[in-house]
């Protein structure tokens, strides 16, 4: 079995410890929210008071610490409220992994408030540096990204915004787009208008109004007439 492959995750309830075996990557995925299935995370079936040692824990025990001795019961909660042990390089990785998830939350939600208009990624990245923000591990990405934004603040103009986007699309193309538009966007409102056109009302990520406006156009082939308005 290589070491490498996984790792052990593990919580203390009442004095006691309990561990099991998963795989890294498959693990802070599952702790960040995502759709990971158990089976994908787990290296083994096996509740453990000792994994070194190859000590499982009783039976007896689990029921006292979990109220149950269903193993996927138990392993998700030691894999939500836990901690995960990793190796120096794993932990290097999955911090710039959760660095990058951060940044990207920021980019795709905040704005310049005087101008309305997103932030350059470089630029979040270097005031988060000139600060010297930290970033936890095991904090969703979030809840770190609506504090660092506060933190943002005082250096850089940056706030957390929604922006509403008209659009109004030609008639030969309205019903192609609209369908596209509702994946993309969450839409306020709807209406035909007399002549065919479709006028729609988007609300998206204050920090995404660009790419879906870009989106909007090509869809409507640069056809479409936008306006927008930056809110929050």
């Amino acid at each position: 079995m290589s070491r490498k492959s996984y790792v052990v995750a593990w919580i203390e309830i009442k004095g006691e410890r309990f561990e099991v075996l998963v795989r890294p990557e498959q693990a802070f995925r599952y702790r960040e929210g995502e759709k990971v299935d158990l089976g994908e995370i787990l290296w083994t079936d096996t509740i453990y008071k000792d994994s070194r040692k190859g000590l499982k824990a009783s039976p007896e025990s689990l029921r006292k610490a979990f109220g149950t001795e269903d193993v996927r019961v138990i392993a998700e909660r030691i894999l939500k409220e836990g901690r995960i042990q990793l190796t120096e390089e794993e932990r290097r990785r999955l911090l710039e992994a959760k660095k990058r998830k951060i940044i990207t939350y920021i980019v795709r939600n905040a704005v310049d408030p005087k101008t309305g208009m997103p932030i350059p990624e470089s630029r979040i990245e270097a005031a988060m540096e000139e600060l010297g923000v930290s970033i936890d591990l095991y904090r969703d990405a979030e809840s770190q990204a609506l504090e660092i934004v506060s933190k943002l603040s005082r250096i850089m103009p940056i706030k957390i915004a929604r922006a509403l986007i008209e659009a109004v699309i030609p008639p030969d193309i309205a019903g192609r787009v609209v369908s596209e538009v509702k994946r993309i966007g969450d839409v306020r409102r709807s209406e035909w208008l007399k002549d065919g056109s479709l006028k729609l009302e988007v609300e998206v990520p204050a920090g995404a109004q660009i790419d879906v406006i870009n989106r909007i156009q090509g869809l409507a082939k640069g056809r479409a007439s936008v306006n927008v308005k930056v809110v929050g």
